[in-house]
């Protein structure tokens, strides 16, 4: 276990959970170091095929922790700079994360912990479950997670979250498309646990060629570069050994391979 991570793998599962309860899960420069190096660790892991992203306590993550605030202060532009490139790199490093990353949120999520929410490839939520994109009420702005909450929340509800710092529930996330699902908390683990077992059932290599095909093509122009690029994709995945094998299991009437029934 590392100082603010709780890391723990269960056969083709790693699950990470946020280990700071005492402060809410709060950001400091450890968490961010920390799930910047776990994320690259599992990401390289040829028998893991997805991650759990959780949080222990009552609240996913509150954002910017109080003592790094504190510490933010007296920083200079320079020192802010690569202090906010830290945080924007760890963002990256989960966004791009080759295995397929499940967002299991319990309890509220505030500021840079929207950004965390927002870079998970499948969102789950508790009822009652809270957002707010803080950061305007002190002055500031939610410049290194923007990237990741705009794409999932849509511009123009961006538009009123970020200059308005208002709350918005778990129901307001899902209609936003933020959110996948919304479930009581009791079957939250339930729900999570159902995503894993469908995304775990299909071909390793697809899904992250899928993973990586949403988020190369969201937003570009339907050209004929991309027309040719795309092409390609199918090509290679339909001449690679799993796409061989998935679709010879399909067409015999057996299980594939990967599932090792």
């Amino acid at each position: 276990m590392s100082s603010t991570l709780d890391i723990r793998i269960d056969g083709p599962v790693a699950h990470v959970w946020l280990n700071r309860p005492e402060v809410r899960n709060a950001f400091n420069d450890a968490t961010i170091a920390e799930l910047t190096k776990t994320f690259l660790a599992l990401g390289h892991n040829p028998q893991l095929r997805a991650v759990v992203l959780g949080a222990h306590g009552k609240a996913f993550s509150a954002g910017a922790d109080l003592n790094w605030m504190r510490a933010m202060a007296d920083y200079t532009w320079e020192q802010n700079r690569d202090d906010a490139a830290r945080l924007a790199e760890m963002l990256w490093t989960l966004y791009s994360c080759p295995l397929p990353v499940v967002g299991r949120l319990q309890g509220d999520c505030y500021a840079g912990g929207v950004g965390l929410a927002a870079v998970c490839d499948v969102l789950v939520a508790a009822e009652g479950v809270q957002f707010c994109l803080s950061e305007a009420k002190l002055g500031l702005l939610p410049a290194t997670i923007s990237p990741y909450v705009i794409r999932a929340m849509g511009e123009q509800a961006a538009r009123r979250y970020f200059i308005t710092a208002e709350r918005f529930s778990a129901t307001d996330a899902h209609r936003l498309g933020l959110v996948h699902e919304v479930c009581p908390a009791g079957v939250l683990d339930e729900r999570v646990d159902a995503i894993v077992a469908a995304l775990v059932a299909n071909g390793p290599q697809a899904v992250k060629a899928c993973k990586r095909l949403v988020q190369d093509v969201a937003g570009q122009p339907i050209s004929a570069a991309l027309r040719e690029d795309t092409a390609r994709r199918i090509a290679d995945i339909r001449a690679s050994d799993e796409g061989r094998a998935g679709v010879r299991s399909f067409l015999d009437k057996r299980n594939p391979p990967w599932t090792g029934a």
